[in-house]
C-alpha cells in the first residue's frame, strides 16, 4: 500500500504508527512535513513542503487563523501535485487537520480517502479560555475562538474519518462532526516505558546519583506555562518543602508557552513565580532541569516518589499516560480530561487546580507513607496497559480505520 503521512511537525501523534508500518517492509510511505531536519524512520521518505504565505503580524485577528492555514494547505498541495507528478499516487492519506494542510487534497486526490486528527474545537467555555476566574476572557474572545475553528469546519468535509485521541477531545467538537470522529489514543508504548526501581539520575550540585529510595517530587510540561498549571505548582513548592524537609523537587520543562498567552514578566513565568514565591523557596532542594532527552526523563519518573500533573481542561498530555504507564502515584489537576484518564483514589489522586495548599498536602501524604500509595501506581500501569497500550489497543484499532477505506487487495494484517 502506498500510505502518505501529513503533520507540520513530523512525525507528531504518528511516532508510533509510522515506525510499525515502516518495519513491516511492505508499504511505500511518504511523510508530508514542514521540519526540516525531522526524524528519520526506516521505511518512511519524508517530503517538505513550505508554506506558501504567512499572516501579517498585524493581520486581522478573526481571519488570521485561516490565512496561515490557508498558506500551509496550498503548500502542501503543491508539494503533494510534485509527489503524483512524480508517480506517488497514495492510497490512503493520514494527516492532522489543525493547520490547513489537508484543506485542498481534494482538488488533486479526489477518490483518495482521508483520515484526519481532528485535535481540538475553540470556545470560551469549558477550556483553558474562561477557567481561571483572575484571567476573564475578553469582550472579543469568543469571536477569535471560533475564528479558530474555521478550519475543522472546513476539513471535517474533506476527510472520509475524523480521529480524535480522547472522548474529552472528541466532544469538543459539534455533534454533527461526531458520528464522523472514531476515538482512539495515539498509543503509549507500555512494553517500554516501565516501573524500573534499579533507575537513577545523577544531579552535580549534590555529588551523587539520584534513586528510587530518595525523596524525589517531579512536574513536567514541556514548557513551564499556566495552561499546564506551572504557576500553581510553584505555590504549593513551599509548603511542600516546609512539611517535607528531606524532599528534593525536579522540574522539567522549557521557559516558554505552547499554549496561551506568555507573562509578561521579563523572565517568563518562570521569572514570574520566583518573584512572587521565590523569598519562600530552599532553592538547594528545588532543581530545574530544562527539556531533558527522553531516556532521562523516562528515568526521572521512575525515580519519583510522588509525580505532579497538573493542566487546565484542555489536550491531555502523553507525559499523564507515560508516567502512569512507569507506575508513578501521581496527584493530578481534577479536571475532565484528567477525569477520563484517571480515577481518584484508584488509579491515582486527583486535586483542585486552584487549591496550591490542597496539593501540598496530598503531596505531603504520599511522601510521608509511600507504601501506602503504592497500589495506586500499580493500579495506574494496569489501567494504561489495558486502556492505551499502543501494540494490543490502539494499533489495532487505527489498523481496522485503515482497512474500512482501502480495497481489501490492499488491507494491512490486523495486529
Amino acid at each position: 500500500m502506498k500510505l502518505l503521512f501529513v503533520h507540520q511537525n513530523m512525525p507528531g501523534q504518528y511516532r508510533e504508527l509510522i515506525q510499525w508500518l515502516g518495519a513491516l517492509g511492505t508499504h511505500e510511505i511518504v511523510f508530508l512535513t514542514q521540519r526540516v531536519k525531522a526524524p528519520t524512520f526506516k521505511g518512511v521518505r519524508s517530503v517538505v513542503y513550505k508554506t506558501h504565505h504567512k499572516a501579517d503580524e498585524k493581520a486581522y485577528g478573526l481571519s488570521r487563523t485561516w490565512e496561515n492555514a490557508a498558506g500551509n494547505g496550498f503548500g502542501a498541495v503543491t508539494a503533494l501535485r510534485a509527489l503524483v507528478a512524480e508517480g506517488f499516487t497514495p492510497d490512503i492519506v493520514i494527516g492532522h487537520v489543525g493547520w490547513g494542510e489537508m484543506t485542498f487534497f481534494r482538488e488533486v486526490l479526489p477518490d483518495v480517502p482521508i483520515i484526519g486528527f481532528f485535535e481540538y474545537f475553540y470556545s470560551v467555555h469549558g477550556g483553558p479560555v474562561g477557567f481561571d476566574p483572575a484571567s476573564p476572557p475578553s469582550d472579543h474572545a469568543p469571536y477569535l475562538m471560533h475564528g479558530h475553528n474555521v478550519v475543522p469546519l472546513m476539513n471535517i468535509e474533506v476527510v472520509d474519518v475524523a480521529h480524535s485521541p480522547t472522548m474529552w477531545q472528541r466532544n469538543r467538537f459539534p455533534e454533527s462532526f461526531h458520528d464522523k470522529i472514531y476515538v482512539c489514543h495515539d498509543g503509549i508504548r507500555t512494553d517500554k516505558l516501565k516501573p524500573n526501581k534499579k533507575a537513577t539520575i545523577s544531579l552535580g550540585r549534590i555529588g551523587r546519583p539520584l534513586t528510587a529510595k530518595d525523596e524525589v517530587v517531579t512536574f513536567m510540561a514541556r514548557n513551564l506555562e499556566t495552561t499546564r498549571g506551572y504557576h500553581q505548582f510553584m505555590r504549593a513548592v513551599p509548603r511542600i518543602q516546609k512539611a517535607r524537609p528531606g524532599a528534593r523537587i525536579l522540574v522539567i520543562g522549557g521557559n516558554d508557552a505552547s499554549y496561551g498567552g506568555k507573562s509578561k514578566h521579563p523572565g517568563g513565568l518562570r521569572g514570574e513565580m520566583e518573584a512572587e514565591v521565590g523569598h519562600l523557596i530552599d532553592w538547594d532542594r528545588l532543581h530545574f532541569l530544562g527539556q531533558v532527552p527522553y531516556e532521562s526523563y523516562q528515568k526521572i519518573i521512575q525515580i519519583s516518589t510522588c509525580h505532579i500533573y497538573l493542566t487546565m481542561p484542555f489536550v491531555l498530555s502523553w507525559s499523564l499516560l507515560e508516567s502512569m504507564a512507569m507506575g508513578a502515584v501521581i496527584v493530578a489537576s481534577d479536571v475532565a480530561p484528567v477525569r477520563e484518564a484517571m480515577t481518584h483514589n484508584e488509579t491515582g489522586l486527583l486535586v483542585d487546580f486552584f487549591d496550591p495548599e490542597a496539593l501540598a498536602a496530598q503531596v505531603a501524604e504520599v511522601l510521608a507513607s509511600p507504601k501506602s500509595f503504592a497500589h495506586i501506581g500499580h493500579a495506574a500501569r494496569q489501567h494504561v496497559v489495558k486502556t492505551y497500550d499502543f501494540h494490543t489497543v490502539c494499533l489495532p484499532e487505527h489498523i481496522r480505520q485503515i482497512n474500512a477505506l482501502v480495497p481489501k487487495a490492499l488491507a494491512i494484517p490486523v495486529p
